[in-house]
């Protein structure tokens, strides 16, 4: 399940998205567009800023644009971000990856095996997504 942060977080990125390119966007503007409670944004968008998905202006004409684009910034990159691994187990992890504690071998595991198939799948569907794919349904 997606944490508020991811969503909200997608929410402003499709916000900018549907935009013209080089808008400049204030944080009321797409507080108010995308629904999000202003002072959640703030800290979404330093965090996306961080990430190199967009960028910040300062000034009277100031606020936030895209940096990266809409065609190639995908559902996995952002969920990474903000919620970290897509794998539902540790030990089936590409990029968090652990070992469980209680196997025996991770070799013979029937559950990691399982859960890698799980990641492959859902991780596939992730980075086919877009956030141009979205802006345009």
């Amino acid at each position: 399940m997606l944490s508020n942060k991811t969503k909200y977080a997608l929410k402003a990125l499709l916000y900018l998205a549907q935009q013209e390119e080089g808008f400049i966007a204030k944080t009321m503007d797409i507080a108010e567009g995308a629904n999000i409670p202003k002072k959640f944004l703030e800290q979404i968008l330093l965090e996306l800023k961080r990430g190199h998905f967009v960028s910040s202006k300062q000034g009277k004409f100031g606020g936030y644009y895209l940096i990266k684009s809409k065609n190639t910034i995908t559902l996995a990159d952002i969920h990474r971000l903000f919620d970290g691994a897509i794998a539902l187990l540790p030990c089936a992890s590409l990029n968090f990856y652990e070992p469980c504690l209680d196997c025996k071998t991770e070799s013979e595991c029937l559950l990691r095996l399982g859960l890698i198939a799980v990641r492959e799948k859902t991780l596939d569907a992730m980075k086919s997504i877009t956030i141009a794919s979205l802006a345009q349904k």
